[in-house]
């Protein structure tokens, strides 16, 4: 396998509700990725609903496959590179059973899911009302390397991205739906996530508005040194790409040995000191 690998960043302004619009879009995007020869194309959190879908959402969550998935695998498979995009999922254990969910297409059709492990309930934001709790940090073998997803709010917590590096990740992928008041946040986060997992970090936000929310763009990759390989403009549609070689990894690592100097009897002490809280 080899090491270079290029990633498309897509983010645009969703249609609440309205998937066939929302994969129209999606489908010239990734066709604008193949004439760029990208290995993988990643769109923001929601990106086959909306994010702000509220009580609609129980309506548009799908299972997993299903026919929304159905139509991106066959996207993935006639031009042949990976897509990660963003959707409410339907449990097949219960109707009202939701979450919310990052897909792993590729060329050889549906590779895995991530469900969102933290969900915002404060301010603007009412998560915890529709979707149930991810529990896993899974990670993908895939044709250009291990992959691991996260979304949006997992990004405040450090240990989500550590998991996934300590599986094996090069690559994590963060999608998400940001308003404009977090982007310091998630600027300085994001770059933060790289830098200690000593690891490349896209990060694909949301754009445009929705029931008064605003959301940033922004997207960028970030290098395993923090290095911003690619950046999408802020509060408009954009799209580009950036490439990354995991040889690139090695005299980070050698300078910067984080995942050498863990001390894993710290996560111990963290279990018992956030029980207590």
């Amino acid at each position: 396998m080899k090491s270079g690998f290029r990633v498309a960043l897509a983010q645009f302004p969703c249609k609440i509700g309205n998937k066939q619009y929302n994969i129209s879009r999606m489908k010239k995007y990734i066709e604008k990725a193949q004439s760029h020869d990208a290995d993988i194309i990643i769109f923001p959190e929601m990106s086959l609903t909306g994010y702000t879908t509220r009580d609609l959402t129980y309506e548009l969550a799908e299972n997993i496959p299903g026919k929304s998935i159905e139509k991106m695998d066959g996207f993935a498979k006639e031009y042949g590179l990976y897509i990660v995009f963003g959707m409410p999922e339907r449990s097949r254990k219960g109707d009202a059973i939701l979450y919310n969910t990052a897909v792993l297409m590729g060329p050889e059709g549906y590779v895995g899911k991530y469900r969102k492990m933290h969900l915002p309930t404060h301010s603007v934001f009412e998560e915890k009302r529709y979707f149930r709790l991810g529990y896993h940090t899974p990670i993908f073998q895939t044709g250009i390397g291990p992959i691991g997803m996260m979304i949006c709010y997992d990004i405040f917590f450090p240990e989500v991205a550590r998991a996934l590096r300590l599986q094996g990740a090069k690559l994590i992928i963060c999608i998400s739906a940001s308003p404009a008041v977090r982007k310091r946040f998630f600027e300085t986060l994001t770059m933060a996530r790289a830098i200690e997992n000593t690891c490349y970090l896209a990060y694909v936000n949301l754009v445009g508005i929705e029931n008064g929310l605003q959301f940033w763009g922004g997207s960028r990759l970030i290098g395993p040194n923090g290095h911003l390989i690619t950046e999408l403009k802020y509060d408009e549609e954009d799209f580009s790409v950036g490439d990354f070689d995991y040889e690139d990894l090695k005299p980070v690592e050698a300078f910067v040995p984080t995942l050498r100097d863990l001390r894993p009897e710290l996560y111990r002490s963290l279990m018992n000191f956030s029980e207590n809280l």
